[in-house]
């Protein structure tokens, strides 16, 4: 545990309570020391053949087994990259540059992370064809969806882990083996970003051949990422340059990112159990709470993690309890960070009436959150639901 609330802000000294934790996490210290480390005494470049840069590739070569262990791969499999959106757009384009006289047909969900949406907005442009799955009213697709939608000239499915905005967990093992018996040919790529170190990644097991993580979602900066590629999978990169990832992801590696991922790995693989166990402590007691101080709010969907919860405060438009619960120095969302204020298109795929999607927030907690947090987010709603539905 480690504690990052006590910041100050509007009003000084007042304790803040970030409840936005599938946004961003604030980073580990020790992830930050490492960072430090690799800046002031690992500074060299991997490449370059002397001392410095000997002590470099050692540290890149150690961070590489750390992240690939978090992600269930061998070294070899894991390639450093910029983030989620980079490892989602080299698996999407990739697979597409590669495959593309096998078929054009690709196979995603309603509730992707829109960079994987529109990824596949711009390969339609260009003659492909996507299905795009339809969730239930709990946020997960059904296998039967999957079934019809695969055919013969199926190149492509790629499917999130964990939903970012409801905290449903897809079935990516069955998914990956219809995939496999039906279209052997086709490659499973796994949006993983939401659900690293919130369920372990098993890619073997779940048939998976790419995946993608990102390190601003367990503690580390933001601008580094990981990318699993099966061994045997050989994809073209998005980017030319001098070699580096065995020219899979070229340019200089950014060391002090790539240390403070392996450092975050460190820190949550050691507490996985116990942080898990804490945050759905932390999840029921939300619950609890919201249920006697709002009867009339609900969940939007069936929260597989405990991690993310999406609530709704019919009467209350989710943009003006963000103000007022900002005021009161508690930080939540209305949904995905990414959508910027726009209507949810996963609570819109679910078929959730307008005034639900309008009045949704989404709590998302972390390791390091409290019950304080939770009464803090109770006392402020209630401040807000008193001035919204008078």
């Amino acid at each position: 545990m480690y504690n990052i609330l006590v910041r100050e802000s509007g009003r000084k000294g007042e304790t803040m309570h970030y409840l936005d934790n599938s946004a961003t996490t604030p980073v580990l210290p020790e992830a930050a020391e490492a960072a430090v480390h690799a800046m002031r005494e690992a500074f060299g470049n991997p490449s370059s053949q002397h001392r410095l840069g000997n002590r470099a590739a050692a540290l890149l070569k150690e961070s590489r087994a750390c992240v690939a262990q978090a992600m269930g791969a061998q070294p070899g499999e894991v390639y450093f990259n910029s983030g989620g959106t980079e490892g989602i757009n080299t698996a999407v384009f990739g697979v597409c540059r590669k495959n593309f006289r096998r078929g054009k047909h690709i196979i995603t969900t309603a509730v992707e992370h829109s960079a994987t949406l529109n990824s596949l907005k711009k390969l339609e442009g260009e003659g492909f064809s996507v299905t795009r799955l339809q969730p239930d009213a709990d946020g997960h697709i059904p296998l039967g969806q999957l079934e019809e939608a695969l055919r013969e000239d199926t190149i492509l499915l790629t499917c999130m882990l964990v939903n970012n905005e409801v905290g449903a967990c897809m079935p990516v093992g069955e998914m990956g083996r219809l995939l496999k018996r039906r279209c052997p040919h086709a490659l499973f790529h796994i949006d993983a970003v939401q659900g690293f170190f919130r369920v372990p990644l098993t890619p073997a097991k779940w048939g998976c051949d790419l995946m993608s993580v990102s390190g601003h979602k367990v503690g580390a900066p933001k601008g580094i990422g990981a990318f699993y590629m099966k061994k045997g999978v050989a994809l073209p990169p998005l980017l030319y340059g001098g070699g580096q990832e065995n020219g899979f992801r070229p340019g200089t590696e950014p060391m002090p990112n790539i240390a403070a991922l392996a450092a975050a790995c460190r820190v949550r693989a050691a507490a996985f159990a116990e942080d898990c166990e804490h945050v759905r402590g932390l999840c029921a007691y939300l619950k609890a709470q919201v249920a006697e101080a709002f009867p009339w709010a609900v969940q939007n969907g069936v929260n597989d993690v405990p991690h993310v919860v999406s609530l709704s405060f019919p009467g209350c438009k989710s943009e003006v309890m963000l103000r007022v619960l900002e005021q009161e120095e508690v930080y939540v969302s209305a949904g995905s960070a990414c959508a910027k204020g726009h209507e949810s298109h996963v609570l819109r795929a679910m078929g959730l009436p307008k005034e639900r999607i309008d009045s949704a927030l989404r709590v998302s907690f972390a390791p390091h959150n409290t019950r304080a947090d939770v009464d803090a987010f109770i006392a402020a709603a209630r401040k807000g639901a008193a001035m919204l539905r008078r």
